[in-house]
């Protein structure tokens, strides 16, 4: 079984729309002033929807993979292997009402953005928590959330081998990005969408002189006047070190989930 990252989405609780009355064209009826129109109070997404999607998708995807010989069975229900046979085994699950799992978050939406932070700016396992490394073993630091006290906080000793595993699981599959703006946030509208959503709701636009939270990492490098030769992206400094020696900095090849 292949493992791949969880997929975290947040939603904004609204979105713009058209103002009914609002300033237009007379003559056409088009309105040009746009209002915030926020969602209902408790309300999220969809569950009832949502489960029925999820449900046509899990079940339609299962019967794909068993037509394409991806799906295996075995000992008493070898018979399943027939395809007619399958998908009449199926039919009970299809009828059947499915759930999904949506709630509030316990600590509320701060605390949300707080924990999705650590995972979305941060490499896997940080170089403060590595104690030692050799060609066998990788022993580091490690929280065990089951205990408390002092003996919450200890080390564990992977075998390399074992160790480049479990950090190899937080590589994105091909063709995935760690973060995708969507909507009201895409790249290419995201800062006017900001800006007139501001001024509808009527909240001023952040602190950009870093007074209001001590970052934990350091600060961003100096970004180079050229771009990068490869992708066209922004290059920054992450480290200078003189010819023959090692950076000490360790970058996260390209495609890790920095959960």
């Amino acid at each position: 079984m292949t493992h791949h990252p969880h997929v975290h989405m947040i939603v904004p609780g609204g979105g713009l729309s058209p103002a009914r009355g609002g300033k237009g064209d007379s003559a056409t009826g088009n309105n040009t002033s746009e209002r915030w129109i926020a969602c209902r109070p408790g309300f999220c997404l969809p569950v009832r929807v949502l489960a029925k999607l999820f449900r046509r998708l899990m079940l339609d995807r299962l019967v794909a993979a068993h037509k394409a010989g991806k799906l295996n069975v075995h000992g008493c229900h070898a018979h399943l292997g027939d395809v007619k046979d399958f998908e009449r085994f199926l039919r009970p699950a299809r009828r059947t009402k499915w759930y999904v799992d949506a709630r509030s978050p316990f600590a509320g939406p701060k605390a949300v953005l707080a924990y999705l932070s650590r995972y979305t700016h941060r490499v896997d396992i940080s170089n403060r928590r590595l104690i030692s490394a050799d060609a066998d073993t990788v022993t580091f630091k490690l929280k065990d959330y089951r205990l408390t006290g002092p003996k919450r906080h200890t080390t564990m000793t992977l075998a390399t081998r074992e160790f480049i595993r479990r950090f190899l699981i937080h590589v994105l599959p091909k063709g995935f990005h760690r973060i995708r703006h969507y909507g009201l946030f895409a790249n290419a509208s995201r800062a006017d969408n900001l800006a007139k959503i501001r001024a509808l709701l009527d909240v001023a636009e952040p602190s950009q002189d870093g007074n209001d939270a001590e970052p934990e990492e350091p600060t961003e490098p100096d970004v180079l006047c050229q771009p990068c030769p490869c992708c066209g992206g922004r290059m920054r400094i992450i480290e200078a070190f003189e010819a023959g020696c090692h950076p000490r900095t360790i970058i996260a090849p390209r495609g890790i989930d920095s959960s």
